[in-house]
């Protein structure tokens, strides 16, 4: 025993080394794999030197842990192999048994649980930290994980899973969205400023028919009317631009704009049957229902308009959109001196919701901040319909996603008025679904 005394020391201090060794790699990769690639950007563009290593060894991941295993492997074998080899020179054969559990307890909670703990709670600082050095045993192990990458595709490819290059599970919109929503459940994140993050966010998959005002609901003129009868018409109505048909609302022949009659009134000094309203119309712009609401604003923006007509696949006029509604899908309602107040929402004291046939279910999820689908309809009242496959009358109730919706008004096809209770908070009422 004397003989390996001066051996001792040499031997635990090699396998102390290793433990430290496992540490740093276990702590890299939870950093460099935790690390906000958002923030190491906009680090890197403001000139940060270490936010540039961490982002370029991130950019293939697959290369940064192969490499970060293969080390972390290498030195957790080659501790314990020595590990043993002193225990069994100190203890004998039962020195196999004491070295597996000594050195499972020290790689658990010194270079397992202790790093990576520490890593998750300051993933950016030692990201950056660690870089410098990562980047030498990447390109150091660069031959051999390629071998190792190699080996895994094929033997993935085996059972069917095929692997390309960079390829993303989730878009980048979806990588937003998921973190918006974790900072507002963490209360990072106030409802109003989510909103208007989710709002920019759903542009491109939001279609104009979605949020158009509906046909019924446009205020048109007639061409034929007396311009001091289209005049009235249009200064009551509240809108800058109207719609001009002639003998049908179908055949939209321009758009009326306040302030073109307005400068006609002064050059007529005051006089209605001085001004040609055929003259003041502005030519029609019509978009097809199917636009999504990105591309709508690219062809506001492009065409200096704030005002289209959508028309469906045979050119019939569903409703119209402008501008200001898109932008309301992003900031919310914005209501000037000639709105009305947002009707059509009425909370109830027992903590149901009043709400008009009419209300799109979009405006009542963030209203009330519920997630109600919109696929297939875009109204709460055609979500009802939907869900029932048929058009109920007053009195009926039903369940579906969580909520309770009880017809309260019917207007001969048109569901009017619904009641809608969160099922939660109606504890008494039976979970069902009256067709």
């Amino acid at each position: 025993m004397t003989d390996l005394d001066p051996n001792i020391a040499p031997t635990a201090g090699a396998v102390i080394l290793l433990l430290f060794l496992s540490a740093f790699f276990s702590g890299s990769e939870t950093a460099l794999t935790a690390t906000s690639r958002a923030r190491m950007h906009k680090l890197e563009s403001d000139g940060d030197k270490r936010a540039k290593r961490v982002n370029a060894l991130i950019r293939d991941r697959e290369r940064l842990i192969g490499a970060i295993l293969l080390g972390n492997n290498l030195v957790n074998i080659l501790a314990s192999a020595i590990a043993t080899t002193l225990f069994l020179h100190l203890f004998g054969q039962a020195g196999v048994a004491l070295a597996t559990l000594v050195m499972t307890l020290l790689v658990v909670i010194f270079s397992e649980v202790a790093p990576k703990t520490a890593a998750i709670t300051r993933p950016d600082s030692i990201a950056m930290f660690v870089a410098p050095i990562m980047r030498w045993i990447v390109i150091l192990f660069a031959p051999i994980t390629w071998i190792l990458q190699f080996i895994v595709r094929g033997a993935l490819s085996l059972i069917g899973l095929r692997l390309a290059k960079g390829e993303q599970i989730f878009s980048a919109a979806d990588e937003l969205r998921g973190a918006v929503e974790l900072h507002h459940e963490e209360g990072g994140l106030e409802k109003e400023a989510r909103d208007i993050f989710r709002g920019a966010l759903d542009l491109d998959e939001i279609r104009i028919d979605e949020i158009m005002i509906h046909r019924k609901s446009i205020d048109m003129l007639d061409i034929d009317d007396k311009p001091a009868t289209l005049i009235a018409k249009a200064l009551k109505s509240g809108h800058t631009r109207l719609p001009l048909y002639r003998d049908t609302p179908e055949n939209i022949i321009g758009v009326l704009h306040a302030k073109d009659i307005l400068s006609a009134l002064w050059e007529a000094e005051g006089n209605p049957a001085r001004v040609n309203i055929a003259e003041l119309a502005r030519q029609p712009y019509f978009a097809p229902e199917t636009t999504t609401l990105a591309e709508q604003l690219d062809n506001f923006k492009r065409r200096q308009e704030h005002f289209a007509l959508v028309v469906d696949e045979y050119g019939s006029i569903m409703g119209l959109v402008t501008l200001e509604d898109i932008i309301e899908e992003i900031v919310g309602e914005i209501e000037d001196e000639h709105d009305l107040p947002v009707q059509g929402v009425r909370p109830q004291t027992d903590g149901s919701i009043n709400v008009d046939g009419n209300v799109t279910i979009r405006d009542l999820n963030r209203a009330m901040d519920w997630n109600l689908p919109d696929e297939e309809a875009v109204t709460v009242a055609g979500l009802v319909i939907h869900e029932a496959q048929a058009i109920p009358d007053v009195g009926q109730t039903f369940s579906f996603h969580g909520y309770r919706f009880r017809i309260m008004r019917r207007r001969r096809n048109q569901i009017t008025a619904i009641k809608v209770t969160p099922i939660e908070t109606d504890e008494t009422a039976p979970d069902y679904k009256d067709i």
